[in-house]
């Protein structure tokens, strides 16, 4: 499990495509020498694996489903990607709950500065839309944001100046595409819905048109 609190902005330094997937090679000066084989990275909030690692390079087996559903399938060299380790247990939960799998993929529409902080708007797949609601939380690239503003099929975010300064939020254009990870706790209260296992906890009122005649209305 993840929190959205981005650790480091890697560098890729390749992705190299096989038949079956890829393999993502990415620097990380901070990070990247106290990773083992075999441990958890979210990269952009792709929860991955590490396979091996060489001092600050790590790699990263990509299959295909991960490079058809994310935004790492168009990932380049040189491009900064957002680092995160999992949550240690007693660790501060300091974003939300994130687990690393992408539900979709968005697109950034504009970047507006407003003072210090900037102002971003993204584009959201229709599907995903009924997990936002205004100063609830969502992943963009694995950072652990609060919606400010809700559209049709898109919404905004005010980012402050560290988030914008420390993640890939201050390289990205609009049109370049972003992943999008909604909030856990709003997809169960939907799968309780579906299911009926929420029932309306208002009580039934008694008042009926007889009643209110007797006293006299």
């Amino acid at each position: 499990m993840f929190t959205g609190i981005i650790e480091e902005a890697g560098i890729i330094r390749s992705l190299r495509r096989s038949s079956g997937g890829a393999i993502l090679r990415i620097d990380a000066a901070r990070i990247g020498p106290d990773l083992k084989t075999g441990d958890s990275v979210a990269v952009n909030g792709v929860c991955l694996t590490v396979v091996e690692r060489t001092g600050s390079v790590f790699s990263c087996d990509l299959s295909a489903e991960t490079l058809q559903r994310s935004s790492l399938g168009e990932a380049a060299e040189g491009k900064p990607v957002n680092l995160e380790r999992p949550l240690e247990v007693g660790g501060r939960l300091g974003g939300h709950i994130v687990q690393g799998h992408v539900d979709g993929v968005g697109a950034l529409i504009s970047s507006v500065p407003r003072g210090e902080w900037v102002e971003m708007e993204f584009s959201i797949p229709e599907p995903l839309e009924r997990y936002l609601v205004p100063k609830g939380s969502i992943a963009v690239d694995g950072i652990s944001l609060t919606v400010a503003a809700l559209k049709k099929a898109a919404f905004a975010v005010a980012v402050i100046p560290l988030t914008y300064r420390v993640t890939n939020l201050r390289t990205l254009r609009p049109g370049d595409k972003v992943n999008l990870e909604g909030d856990i706790l709003a997809k169960y209260f939907e799968r309780f819905f579906q299911l009926g296992l929420v029932q309306n906890p208002a009580p039934k009122s008694k008042m009926t048109i007889e009643s209110l005649r007797e006293q006299g209305y």
